[in-house]
């Protein structure tokens, strides 16, 4: 089909009648674990494996994949505790982990000497489980006594144990918490402040506890004390300890998200607590110098959408309703704030400009923020890594499409920097350039696109591309050093594009915010609209373009292949949201009516099943072969969407690949071994495609 059919056709898309999910034949594919629902999925993984694994390339693919995700001279990412360093790492030999520790001194070394603190794998087999390692909380400043979390098989709920760093051993009869989506945070050695499922509704539509519960050691659960309720509406309620430089605890905020966008922030007290005076569309950022941080996602009295304030603790605990704002920083219409982190006593800034990162620190004084910029690499991304309240160093991170990642260590307090580790070169970059360029999407607002492409790439729109675009909840795609990309799709000859569509937050909140709930088409036009782009300025064509999202990016891989299908052949939609009718029945999809809007509500539904690919199938269209993926334990975006998708398909006998993994979570990476065989067949598949 002719790009210049686009347009009629998703007119007659749209005007096609939307079936009520009453009405849904494959209902049935939601059941997780029903077997009829495993017996399928156990029939089109056969066939797609028998597709994609059988393809001569796959092993190579798969054995380069290892490689990247495994090989030894990786950066281990650091993370300070306990006057040290601690990192967790995973290879061939531990695909579950090692979290481990070393001296700052040892880690700055070519060859760091490690303790391993707990290893995940020898775990796993002990217990006959497949745990995942989903991180520890510490109690400073001695950072002994932790909290670690596990998965089971990479879910987002987890079971919380109580362990010791030092006897490197779980306490026992320490405290514990089974399974379930939860926050714990240490008030004292002794005493936790919890949020769970504690029985009789007290769990969210979406899913997460709205009740904190004060929980003293030897204390049984069940007699918690409750400090704070929400409301069942809610999207959650969780705790924020406040801790100054000594790791003293100063305060306990709590955050209630009422909506996934708006929240209100609490102080706890002995007698009530204090509700502070911000707007419901705020977020908080740091503790610092006494300072709260928060970003501002509205216009807020005199100071603007996006804007960094803070506020004096000591204000707060006395009267919130008398407690003055001071503004950080304002950024302009090109910038965007993308994180905000303490050390001892300075504010870390990172900073993107026209979607490339800068790192500013910022010193409370006289009542008032003074800025310095950091010297890191320009025109690359930059990322805060870890900072400690112990001390004034930061770890930082800079990279680009062609510039392997390189890590910094910085001392804010002099404002100097110096490099740390550097990423040995994963691919031959020399042969590829970057540029970025903006398409004017239908409403005429210009979006911006990094294209990474051979120097020597001939325009004749035959150069085999793959778009990527995510699209929402304020989440930047700024460029990254992808050695999976370089490896198996650039060295090839090979194109690849980042649209920084709206919905993310490359300009801060109001990018965000342009495509929320009925207006999320524009999303989808200004993707579009760098398809477009991309065939005029003869980089590719149709023929040779693939397009891939996964999770919210799902939506826009799916909604793209019903209203465009045109415009590619090949369509990667990788652990998505599809039906949009449906998705806040899904476990955590009620927390995301904020973003999408609410299909219980008519005026929202009538928006959505305009563009719900669930919906919007059509049997006669010749739509791209999609490769469509996700994990049966992804406890945050049912595989329901997934595979509901490729059951209409397949009725609609119109050709797919459906592949499901059996183990892993919403988060790919949790497995090194397993996210290697993913990449292989995501690019055995763009290969066939786009190559073939």
């Amino acid at each position: 089909m002719s790009p210049l059919l686009t347009t009629s056709l998703l007119a007659l898309l749209s005007a096609a009648p939307v079936p009520p999910a009453a009405e849904d034949p494959f209902l049935w594919l939601e059941e997780v674990q029903g077997q009829r629902a495993l017996e399928w999925v156990q029939r089109q993984n056969a066939r797609t494996l028998a597709v994609l694994e059988k393809d001569p390339r796959f092993e190579s693919f798969h054995a380069q994949a290892l490689e990247l995700l495994t090989a030894t001279d990786r950066i281990p990412e650091p993370h300070f505790r306990a006057g040290g360093v601690d990192n967790f790492w995973q290879d061939r030999a531990n695909p579950r982990g090692l979290w481990r520790h070393t001296s700052l001194e040892s880690y700055l070394s070519p060859s760091p000497e490690w303790q391993t603190v707990l290893d995940v794998d020898a775990l796993a087999k002990v217990e006959n489980s497949h745990w995942i390692f989903k991180g520890e909380l510490c109690l400073p400043p001695e950072d002994r006594l932790c909290l670690v979390s596990l998965s089971n098989g990479g879910k987002d709920a987890t079971e919380v144990r109580e362990f010791d760093a030092a006897s490197k051993s779980f306490v026992q009869g320490g405290f514990r918490l089974p399974e379930g989506k939860q926050s714990a945070v240490w008030i004292d050695s002794d005493t936790l402040l919890v949020g769970q499922d504690w029985g009789g509704g007290t769990l969210t539509a979406s899913g997460y506890p709205y009740v904190l519960k004060r929980w003293k050691r030897g204390q049984p659960l069940e007699q918690a004390t409750e400090v704070f309720r929400g409301q069942e509406t809610d999207v959650r309620a969780s705790p924020i300890e406040l801790r100054d430089s000594e790791g003293q605890l100063r305060a306990m905020l709590i955050n209630r998200v009422v909506t996934f966008f708006e929240s209100e922030f609490y102080l706890l007290t002995d007698a009530k607590p204090l509700l502070l005076p911000l707007p419901k569309k705020a977020s908080f950022q740091a503790f610092v110098s006494g300072q709260l941080l928060f970003t501002l996602q509205e216009d807020w009295g005199r100071f603007k959408q996006g804007a960094l304030l803070s506020f004096q603790l000591t204000e707060l605990q006395a009267d919130p309703t008398k407690a003055q704002p001071a503004l950080v920083l304002q950024p302009g219409p090109r910038q965007a704030i993308e994180d905000v982190a303490a050390t001892r006593g300075k504010l870390i800034v990172n900073m993107y400009e026209d979607v490339k990162g800068a790192l500013d620190v910022y010193t409370w004084a006289a009542g008032s923020w003074n800025r310095k910029r950091l010297a890191l690499p320009k025109n690359a991304s930059i990322g805060i890594v870890a900072t400690s309240p112990a001390h004034e160093q930061v770890f930082v991170e800079s990279q680009g499409f062609l510039d392997p990642t390189r890590l910094w260590l910085a001392d804010v307090a002099t404002a100097t920097v110096k490099g740390a580790k550097a990423l040995p070169a994963r691919f031959k970059a020399s042969t590829h350039k970057v540029e970025q360029f903006w398409a004017k999407s239908k409403d005429g607002t210009q979006i911006p696109y990094f294209v990474v492409q051979p120097k020597a790439l001939k325009l004749t729109g035959e150069a085999p591309t793959i778009v990527y675009g995510y699209g929402g909840f304020q989440v930047a795609k700024p460029p990254a050093y992808l050695p999976e990309v370089g490896k198996l799709w650039l060295e090839r000859g090979g194109v690849y594009v980042i649209a920084n569509i709206r919905g993310g937050g490359e300009f801060g909140p109001r990018w965000h915010q342009a495509v929320l709930r009925e207006n999320r088409q524009k999303a989808f036009d200004d993707f579009t609209s760098v398809l477009q782009d991309l065939i005029r300025r003869k980089i590719s064509s149709p023929r040779h373009m693939g397009i891939y999202g996964r999770s919210n990016g799902g939506v826009l891989t799916s909604v793209e292949m019903t209203q465009h299908p045109d415009l590619f052949n090949a369509v990667v939609i990788e652990s998505p949201l599809i039906d949009m009718l449906r998705y806040h029945k899904l476990p955590a999809g009620a927390s995301w009516i904020g973003e999408y809007g609410d299909p219980e509500v008519p005026e929202d539904a009538a928006f959505i099943a305009k563009y719900s690919a669930y919906q919007n199938l059509q049997p006669g269209v010749r739509y791209p072969k999609p490769y469509i993926t996700t994990n049966t334990m992804d406890d945050r975006v049912h595989p329901g969407h997934a595979r509901k998708f490729a059951a209409r398909l397949e009725a609609m006998g119109l050709p797919f690949l459906y592949y499901e993994n059996t183990d892993g979570g919403h988060s790919n990476d949790a497995d090194p071994t397993m996210n290697a065989r993913r990449w292989a067949l995501h690019y055995v598949y763009l290969t066939q495609q786009l190559m073939d």
